[in-house]
């Protein structure tokens, strides 16, 4: 049996060192003037293979000092590079070296500028550093003084950001510290194209879409809430337009129901994440990055704060009169997977790196209720080795190695899932009438996620298949869909694909999007203990509680955790 996602990591790292040589500066190559010495130094155009493909930096060498770095074309995740880039910069000129700690959260990019600057080191006749994919230093264990703040929020994603807006809102006064174990802020949100769930929005009312507080109830009322959360959930659904328009988050395509972007072609995530750092930061929030919750300061049954270990590997205790957690969840988890939702082992996950579930054994630990821990949110598809999120419906067509397909690509969760696990490798083709409708597939055909094709031929030639075989696929297809008429695998295509090109092809696999359990909180967000009472001084928001939603819901309740937080700590 073939295992895709088990494989995913690996088969990334392998194509990062195999786009480079053997060298230490593996992954890169550089140009410059024919005129210019390389001993006098100069400005060096260099490339290093990232993440997404080829980034190209630009290195100004003088007299054996490295006194600029510009970052220049690529196709790296741009809410990635925009927070990585600035830190790679610093460190790197700070150090006069390539050989500096990575940006956490941004490991392939940071290869690629790492590699990419130590070969116009090299080109310049300077001494190279070796630059490996997963390189660490290692730092002397050590302990720093206690910090004391009013509220502490660990995990600087939408929530944990929400909860420190929020209550910097409702008391401007309060002293608010956000530690986030990456080097970079956000969590998964920052990836997502659609802010759904959300209604009573400007650009619903433009839309001509009714909807309303006691609609959304109904709606949710079956999906696992408590009717207190259900209920301050919709509140907080209905004025989440408003309270995002208030700092410059404008999510004005609505297409259809409750989803949202920014515009038709710009993702939400991006812009809610760029705007919610800036307006943390603008309000007094002081944010702490390369900073990881390891525990709970508890006292009498009580939260007092949380134990925290830097990137440095320095620990230090921050106490707190209120502590929320929004440290996410345990996608990257094999373990954790194991342990609570076995049917999801060895899957790839679209989630970010940083969800590792870091508290889900101080919650044990503590005796501190967990719910529905075997939930999982599959989603459909993403794009190897990217793990971009994509569209699996109307005029997806997955085929396997043999350029045969092989189940009912609508299909959703385990049931598509498995039967994509068990092929060698699955491919996924799309037409120019797929690009069109669909924002997420549009964006990826040009970043250069997919390879184009004129003809199917063509695609046969990327998959590697036989092109009649590939051809007979999709006359079968197409000729179901012409009818009407369900396929062997109980698919009724909704449309044919188109008989002229180009077309655009890009390995696929399902993956685990998010785990849905998580810490039992209240209405206010409060956590509770196995018993059902609260922790005193502890609060959770987003994909570490247990939560029916996503996203929006995050947010939502990251500013009830807030805002009940700060209304405590100012009585």
């Amino acid at each position: 049996m073939k295992n895709i996602g088990k494989t995913l990591l690996a088969a990334l790292l392998a194509l990062a060192l195999l786009a480079g040589c053997a060298s230490g500066n593996s992954g890169s190559s550089s140009s410059a003037p024919e005129s210019q010495s390389a001993a006098q130094g100069g400005t060096f155009t260099v490339t290093g293979s990232g993440y997404g493909g080829d980034v190209t930096v630009d290195v100004t060498i003088e007299n054996g000092t490295i006194t600029g770095l510009e970052l220049g074309e690529n196709k790296e995740s741009l809410v990635v590079i925009e927070r990585a880039f600035p830190l790679l910069q610093e460190r790197i000129l700070a150090a006069n070296t390539a050989d500096v700690d990575s940006v956490s959260g941004a490991t392939f990019s940071s290869y690629a500028v790492k590699a990419a600057v130590a070969d116009a080191m090299a080109q310049a006749g300077m001494e190279a550093p070796s630059i490996g994919m997963n390189d660490k230093k290692e730092y002397e264990a050590t302990t720093l003084e206690d910090v004391t703040t009013d509220l502490v929020i660990v995990g600087g994603g939408p929530s944990g950001l929400a909860a420190a807006i929020t209550a910097k809102e409702t008391n401007p006064d309060l002293n608010v510290l956000v530690v986030e174990k990456l080097d970079i802020l956000s969590g998964n949100g920052k990836f997502d194209l659609n802010f759904y769930d959300m209604f009573n929005s400007e650009a619903q009312k433009a839309n001509g879409v009714e909807d309303s507080k006691e609609q959304f109830i109904e709606d949710m009322k079956d999906a696992g809430n408590t009717p207190e959360r259900l209920q301050v959930w919709a509140e907080g659904e209905e004025v989440m337009d408003a309270w995002l328009r208030s700092f410059g988050v404008t999510l004005d395509y609505n297409y259809g129901g409750r989803n949202h972007m920014a515009t038709k072609d710009d993702y939400a995530g991006q812009m809610i994440q760029r705007e919610m750092e800036k307006q943390a930061l603008a309000l007094g929030v002081e944010i702490r990055t390369g900073t990881a919750g390891v525990d709970l300061v508890m006292e009498d049954n009580a939260v007092k704060g949380v134990s925290v270990l830097t990137n440095h590997n320095e620990s230090y205790n921050i106490l707190a009169g209120k502590t929320i957690l929004a440290t996410g969840g345990f996608s990257w988890n094999q373990e954790l997977l194991e342990k609570y939702a076995p049917d999801y082992v060895g899957y790839a996950t679209s989630n970010q790196m940083g969800a590792t579930g870091d508290f889900v054994p101080v919650f044990e630990k503590y005796g501190m209720k967990l719910e529905n821990m075997g939930k999982i949110r599959m989603i459909p598809l993403i794009l190897l080795p990217s793990r971009d999120l994509t569209n699996s419906g109307a005029g997806t067509v997955l085929v396997n190695q043999n350029g045969e397909r092989f189940v009912n690509e609508r299909n959703s969760e385990l049931e598509l899932a498995e039967p994509i696990r068990e092929q060698e490798s699955v491919w996924m083709v799309v037409d120019t009438q797929k690009v069109e409708d669909h924002a997420n597939v549009r964006k990826q055909v040009k970043e250069g996620r997919f390879a184009e094709a004129a003809t199917l031929d063509e695609v046969a030639e990327i998959i590697g298949c036989d092109a009649e075989t590939l051809k007979a696929t999709f006359e079968a297809y197409n000729a179901n869909a012409e009818a009407g008429t369900a396929d062997e695998f109980g698919l009724t295509p909704e449309r044919a694909i188109l008989a002229e090109g180009p077309y655009y092809v890009s390995k696929a696999s399902s993956a685990v999007h998010m785990t849905k359990g998580g810490v039992a909180c209240d209405e206010q967000a409060r956590v509770l203990f196995e018993d059902g009472s609260v922790v005193d001084g502890l609060y959770a928001c987003g994909e570490v509680t247990w939560q029916s939603g996503g996203y929006s819901q995050s947010v939502v309740f990251g500013r009830i955790a807030g805002a009940n937080a700060a209304t405590e700590l100012s009585a």
